[in-house]
């Protein structure tokens, strides 16, 4: 049997899929750097453009590769080869990451035949933050997991001990870590999102906090509680379980290079 839906399913997660622009304006390898320059002096939006033979993304191009070549050269000579490219599945906040780590303003979209669908810009992440609406995370975890589970919750707001939480996601991402160890520096942090399940604290919402806090040396942190009048079975419980999940060191640190859902165009030909 499936285990129960907890409210905070990846797949209640926006995905890239969702945000990406369909209608993907290319160019081809065979174009001229002239031919190119002028597509964007025209345009309004656009700073540069995938390259694709078919289907198939080889590169992309921008305004910057374009400043110090020939106009009769074609484009395949001038373009960038190895680009980060995500796929439709990939969760928003993920691609967002890549976007804003990496520098780069558009993140062309493949599906698993490694062909164009899509492209995601740091305008649609910021456009799926504003359009998103943004509940208290607390009141809608209590609200779900008194209605899945028939049982009565009330909230709390408590210190509690990092050793005393079981983690219910198997990962975090190295850099940004980076960014709340800043945030526990300097007092920014926000509170975790914890459930008690009858004296087992389960982590719902602050693996990146609580790894940080462990780097640093924090030993206990602030935290809203939801408290279950008894003791259920919890989907993201067995998930702990199953992962051999027990404390926050079993938490591993992944790059976002390392996502299963970036690739590069490097990698795909050579697929």
């Amino acid at each position: 049997m499936d285990a129960p839906d907890d409210g905070l399913d990846s797949r209640d997660k926006p995905k890239v899929d969702d945000y990406m622009t369909r209608d993907v304006a290319t160019v081809s390898p065979d174009d001229t750097v002239e031919d190119v320059a002028q597509r964007i002096a025209d345009s309004d939006s656009h700073s540069g453009y995938p390259v694709c033979d078919g289907r198939t993304v080889d590169g992309f191009v921008s305004a910057r590769d374009l400043l110090l070549a020939e106009d009769h050269e074609p484009i395949f000579k001038v373009m960038t080869e190895d680009i980060i490219v995500a796929h439709p599945d990939m969760k928003l906040t993920d691609a967002a990451r890549v976007i804003l780590r990496s520098g780069i303003q558009q993140l062309p979209v493949v599906d698993d035949a490694g062909n164009l669908v899509g492209i995601i810009s740091n305008a649609d992440v910021i456009r799926s933050q504003i359009e998103r609406a943004t509940p208290e995370k607390v009141g809608k975890l209590k609200e779900t997991l008194e209605n899945i589970h028939g049982v009565e919750a009330t909230e709390d707001r408590r210190t509690v001990e990092l050793n005393s939480l079981t983690p219910t996601q198997t990962k975090v991402y190295t850099d940004e870590l980076e960014g709340r160890s800043y945030e526990l520096e300097n007092g920014l942090a926000e509170p975790l999102v914890v459930i008690d399940n009858a004296g087992e604290l389960l982590l719902a919402d602050g693996h990146h906090r609580v790894k940080a806090a462990s780097r640093l040396g924090i030993e206990e942190m602030d935290a809203y509680v939801i408290v279950l009048d008894r003791r259920v079975e919890l989907g993201m419980a067995e998930t702990a379980r199953k992962c051999d999940l027990e404390r926050i060191e079993d938490i591993q640190e992944v790059d976002y290079a390392h996502h299963p859902l970036v690739e590069t165009t490097e990698r795909l030909q050579e697929e």
